[in-house]
Parts: structure tokens; C-alpha cells; sequence
């Protein structure tokens, strides 16, 4: 089996959380992990699971403007033209046999805020027929900038493994 994780990352954090989402995987399957800018779009290998995931900015996916707001505000000079909103407009519709689950990052203090970085790239999936695997899933941090909160790394590899389980036998991972 295998799985690709796609992940946009401004300061850091969602890099952080996404490389524990494939430790997570790893043990299960093989995985590839590409920043959003490099990830194939369409899909051209087949695989069985696409994990997608990207910070809560505006209350959904970056764009352009919000990416250049987290330069100015001290992150990486990312790339502004290709984050995952771009790369999911990208992709061919479907249907599609590869399973989707999304995450995001979050500042902890606004996390029962409506709107989700994760939620968004749900439902962009679902437009181009992927369906998703499981509801999709935040981790937090404190500040714009992070640092990420304690224990978010552990959760984000168990969510990984919960991940490989329910691809290789959906009915025993509920």
C-alpha cells in the first residue's frame, strides 16, 4: 500500500505534523511526502491514500494574500503562487479510487472559530470525486508561529497509524 501526503507549511508547524503523520503511516505502508509546490497534480501513480494538510488561515486554505501576510510576518519566503487550495484546483475531477483524510494547524486559543484549513480541503477533494476517510482533523498551535502545543507530534503519529489501519481494514478501525 501507499500513501502521499501533500502539506503546506509557513512556519514550520505543519512540515512538523505531517512528517509525524508519515512516521505514523510508515509502519504500515510506504509514503511519499512532498510540499505542495513539488506534489504531482493530476495524480499520475496510483496510491491508496492522500493526506492532505496546511495551516487555518482566514478560517480555510491559504492564498496568495495570506501567505504573503505570514512572510511579513516572519515566515519562510514560501511560495505564493502553490499551496494545496492550488494544488486540489489542480487535479482532475473523478470518480477516484485513492481515499483522502486532511489536517490542519490551528491557533489553539481560537479553535472553536468556524472554519478549517482541513475542512476546506475536505470538501475541494470531494468536488473532484475523492472521497475522504475520515473527518478531518486539527492540531494546534500557540501563536501564529507556533511553537506547536505538547503532545501534538504523538496525536499526529497515532493519527497516522488510525490512518493505515482504517485503509487496510475499514471495519476495524471504528
Amino acid at each position: 500500500m501507499r500513501a502521499l501526503i501533500v502539506y503546506e507549511s509557513m512556519f514550520g508547524d505543519t512540515e512538523m505534523v505531517a512528517r509525524a503523520v508519515a512516521e505514523g503511516l510508515s509502519g504500515h505502508m510506504t509514503v511519499e511526502l512532498v510540499e505542495a509546490g513539488e506534489a504531482p497534480a493530476p495524480l499520475v501513480e496510483l496510491v491508496d491514500l492522500v493526506v492532505i494538510g496546511g495551516p487555518t488561515h482566514a478560517f480555510s486554505m491559504p492564498r496568495q494574500s495570506t501567505r504573503e501576510d505570514a512572510v511579513r510576518q516572519g515566515a519562510e519566503a514560501v511560495s505564493t503562487a502553490t499551496g494545496i487550495r492550488e494544488w486540489i484546483d489542480h487535479l482532475h475531477a473523478g470518480p477516484h479510487s485513492e481515499k483522502v483524510a486532511t489536517f490542519d494547524t490551528r491557533i489553539a486559543k481560537v479553535r472553536h472559530m468556524p472554519g478549517s484549513a482541513a475542512k476546506a480541503a475536505a470538501k475541494g477533494m470531494r468536488k473532484h470525486g475523492y472521497s475522504t476517510l475520515v473527518k478531518p482533523e486539527s492540531f494546534y498551535v500557540d501563536d501564529v508561529a507556533g511553537p506547536l502545543l505538547d503532545g501534538e507530534l504523538e496525536r499526529a503519529r497515532a493519527w497516522g497509524e488510525k490512518l493505515a489501519v482504517e485503509v487496510a481494514h475499514p471495519a476495524d478501525a471504528r
